[in-house]
């Protein structure tokens, strides 16, 4: 779907007179039921990239890695991850590259954010530990740890397993090519995006254009986003999204790569599925996963949750997180 947030080159946004005088951040106690700032922040240098590192928990507990997914930010998990803190765990979560507080990158790729991801692990601990992901940041868990099984001890999959239908069925030397029109059409897109902008508005301006892309969350939870996730300007609130990220790619990638990494993970998995489809997810069913799990996998399915799992039901997710980590 188009990105609804987006303005496009030369687009000149309403003076911010036109804003009413109370769109103000409501106080930060009683923003939004559970929702708990980080008890820490910090940065991490990233090959020159700084990235913005938030932390939930007791700094001296057991680490566990949190990757949010495409579009969002770490503080998406305002509610969920204090409550895995809660279960006695250090929380570490980042925005990804051009993300939330973290720098804009002059480009964009899936090996440059699996790099930064191994930037922030390795400023928490050496040894082993969980990681967790939602959606993009789940697919990305999945590659960190094949590629660094000797890093992580356990995988948490929250909607991240895209479907095995959309799978091309296509010979290797055409496969060659696709990845060639994948870069050039990012390329593309990366060039006619340079002069581009977010849309500025109020704070219920940026709730219900989100609300178009996360139809099934509640409007005080994206009135609650805008104000941890977006900037005010003179002219309004823009989300700090990059404006040169596009939806349904992150550089030369295709999220479907991802389930191909499922049966080779030898650490223990938990696989958790949203089912009820959403443009934002994957249009995965049970029967696309049960062939990857391996041996020592457990998959749970969500009735009547969609694909924001962890914020439509978090205290249901929190607790078999934790009991899987127990």
């Amino acid at each position: 779907m188009a990105d609804p947030d987006l303005a496009p080159p030369g687009d000149h946004p309403a003076s911010g007179d036109d804003l009413p005088a109370d769109d103000e951040p409501p106080a930060d106690a009683d923003r939004f039921p559970g929702a708990c700032a980080p008890d820490r922040t910090r940065t991490v240098d990233a090959g020159g990239l700084r990235l913005a590192v938030n932390e939930w928990g007791d700094e001296g507990a057991r680490p566990i890695l949190f990757a949010h997914g495409g579009f969002d930010f770490s503080r998406t998990f305002d509610v969920f991850a204090p409550l895995i803190a809660a279960g006695g765990w250090r929380v570490v979560t980042w925005d990804q590259r051009g993300h939330g507080d973290s720098e804009h990158a002059a480009l964009y790729s899936w090996e440059g954010d699996l790099r930064d991801a191994v930037a922030v692990l390795d400023t928490v601990s050496s040894r082993p530990m969980p990681v967790l992901g939602h959606s993009k940041g789940g697919s990305l868990i999945l590659q960190l740890a094949e590629t660094c099984p000797h890093r992580v001890s356990h995988v948490v999959n929250i909607d991240g397993l895209p479907s095995s239908r959309s799978w091309p069925d296509v010979a290797e030397h055409t496969r060659t090519r696709m990845l060639a029109s994948e870069l050039t059409g990012w390329l593309d897109h990366r060039r006619r995006a340079a002069r581009s902008l977010r849309k500025p508005g109020t704070i219920d301006d940026l709730a219900r254009r989100r609300a178009r892309m996360n139809p099934r969350l509640s409007p005080e939870w994206l009135r609650y986003l805008v104000t941890v996730g977006a900037r005010r300007d003179e002219d309004g609130w823009r989300w700090k999204i990059d404006p040169s990220l596009r939806l349904g790619g992150f550089g030369p990638w295709r999220p479907e790569w991802s389930m191909w990494r499922l049966p080779s993970l030898g650490m223990p998995v938990l696989a958790i599925l949203g089912l009820v489809q959403e443009d934002m997810g994957w249009g995965t069913l049970p029967d696309d996963v049960y062939p990857y799990l391996p041996p020592h996998a457990r998959f749970v399915p969500f009735d009547e949750v969609g694909h924001f799992v962890h914020i439509e039901a978090p205290e249901r997710v929190a607790d078999l997180v934790l009991e899987f980590l127990g």
